[in-house]
């Protein structure tokens, strides 16, 4: 049996950094205060009867996404909720595939249950596409959950359906299911597809309304699954949280409510940085290497002159500036740099980076 980290070395990074004054490692959108949502405390309670989920949220999840309520189990947020969807399908000793590059949590999480990871390949050179040949070539008869987000974390590739599809049909002669961690999918806004839950009982879908929304202090995540599959993440919940927190599944209905409006509040930003990104990789492309970013929250280019790591160091020393070191996500010749900054200081980080980049190549 493999190794059982305890913890994740990411997670334990952004916790305990120094914070940044140009800081560009976050991969959601500013926080939501609660004034923006429309509710009174009149609207709130701190105890309420949800045992399994508050049966509100859970109708609003299971509406928005076009779900049997029976399928729709309630998370801590997406990192929980990918937490619960392995710990329903994965015994130690099983092997999970995990594409690579990856978020390190989600081999933090696998490990962590006894399982041995091994992983598929995204490559960078081409665009960091889902290939279907790749997942196939990982597989073994020990494989019971292939794993991957979509938009893709660290790049914010889209995978599209066929490939999807085409994953779930090799998973499913194996045994094993597909874990689709989606909770960048929205930031595609009128243009998102339906999430991967619909493509069959082979899929499970996580998402939350943390990284598109800015709602990350009320930890309104969930798990789309098979009924069987939710009702087995329902009765892990008795082991780690019993039950949510109910004042935040109150406010989490409300900005369900209110979701078409705290999109525009995301994507006005967005896109005005998306811009700023793309007319600052045109003017870097002999130190980056690097596709025009499409959508998404983050972007992750290869440093192709000088050290990464030294990069990452030198703009945090000299320039006040952070970005997330590539190592965290098994590529450590790229960075991912996070566009849920307010404008002016996104454009101003980049300011700086491209004087570390001039120092360090």
């Amino acid at each position: 049996m493999t190794d059982r980290p305890m913890g994740s070395a990411y997670l334990r990074w952004a916790k305990t950094r120094t914070p940044s004054r140009y800081d560009l490692t976050s991969s959601g959108v500013p926080y939501v205060g609660l004034r923006e949502l429309p509710v009174t405390t009149d609207d709130l309670e701190i105890s309420g009867t949800g045992a399994y989920g508050y049966a509100p949220l859970q109708a609003a999840i299971a509406s928005r996404y076009r779900a049997d309520e029976a399928c729709v189990a309630a998370a801590m947020g997406t990192s929980m909720a990918n937490l619960l969807a392995l710990a329903a399908v994965v015994r130690p000793g099983d092997e999970v595939l995990i594409e690579h590059p990856t978020y390190e949590p989600l081999i933090a999480a696998a490990r962590w249950l006894g399982a041995e990871v091994r992983s598929f390949s995204r490559r960078a050179e081409d665009g960091f596409r889902l290939d279907p040949a790749e997942v196939e070539r990982g597989m073994t008869d020990r494989t019971r959950a292939v794993v991957l987000t979509n938009l893709h974390n660290p790049s914010s590739v889209l995978a599209d359906d066929d490939a999807l599809r085409q994953i779930g049909e090799i998973a499913a002669r194996s045994g094993a299911r597909v874990i689709v961690d989606e909770v960048y999918l929205d930031a595609l806004w009128e243009d998102a597809p339906r999430t991967a839950f619909h493509l069959g009982e082979t899929f499970i879908s996580t998402n939350s309304l943390t990284k598109v929304y800015g709602l990350n202090g009320l930890r309104c995540g969930w798990i789309l699954a098979a009924p069987e599959i939710a009702e087995r993440a329902w009765r892990l919940t008795e082991l780690f949280n019993n039950i949510g927190v109910h004042a935040a599944e109150r406010l989490s209905l409300a900005a369900f409510e209110n979701l078409d409006a705290l999109a525009r509040r995301s994507r006005t930003l967005l896109d005005a940085n998306a811009a700023a990104l793309n007319d600052f990789y045109a003017t870097h492309g002999d130190v980056l290497d690097v596709r025009p970013h499409a959508h998404g929250t983050v972007s992750f280019p290869r440093v192709v002159r000088g050290n990464a790591d030294a990069l990452c160091d030198v703009l945090t020393e000299r320039y006040e500036t952070a970005v997330v070191p590539g190592s965290f996500f098994g590529a450590p010749d790229h960075v991912r740099i996070g566009l849920g900054v307010d404008p002016a200081k996104f454009r101003a980080g980049l300011e700086r980076l491209g004087q570390a980049l001039r120092e360090v190549g």
